[in-house]
C-alpha cells in the first residue's frame, strides 16, 4: 500500500518512483538492498540472492531497460537453469524475480512485471 508521506518525501529526493523503484543505478548500495529485503519480508540476503541482484544490475547496465518483464525472466531463467530456473528464482524472490529482484537491485522494473488486474497474490 502506498503511503502519501513516503511518496512526497522520496519525490523530493528524486531517487524513487511512487511505487518505491529507483530511477538509476547510482543511488543503489548493498546496504540499501539489505534494508529493502528486510522490509519486503525476504530476510537476510544470501549469496544466491546477490547473484540474481547483480545479474539484474549487469543486464540493465549492458542493455538498458528491458522492453518487458518476459524478456528479463527468460534471461534469468536461462542464467540460473542449473540451479532450478524459474522455480529457484521464485523461491528467492516470492513476489517475483523480475519485479522484486529489480527493486532490490536498484534498477527500473520492466513493463508488465506485474498485472494489477489479476488482483492480489500472496
Amino acid at each position: 500500500m502506498l503511503d502519501i508521506n513516503h511518496i512526497i518525501n522520496e519525490q523530493a529526493n528524486g531517487r524513487l518512483d511512487p511505487e518505491g523503484h529507483m530511477y538509476d543505478l547510482e543511488h543503489w548500495s548493498p546496504l540499501l538492498a539489505k534494508q529493502l529485503a528486510l522490509d519486503e519480508g525476504i530476510g537476510e540476503l544470501t549469496e544466491a540472492h546477490w547473484h540474481v541482484i547483480y545479474a539484474l544490475r549487469n543486464l540493465y547496465r549492458e542493455q538498458g531497460r528491458a522492453e518487458n518483464a518476459r524478456i528479463v525472466m527468460q534471461m534469468l531463467a536461462q542464467d540460473f537453469v542449473d540451479e532450478g530456473g524459474r522455480r529457484y528464482l521464485y523461491e528467492l524472490f516470492p513476489k517475483g524475480p523480475v519485479s522484486q529482484g529489480s527493486r532490490l537491485a536498484g534498477v527500473p522494473v520492466p513493463q508488465y512485471a506485474s498485472d494489477p488486474s489479476f488482483g492480489w497474490a500472496s
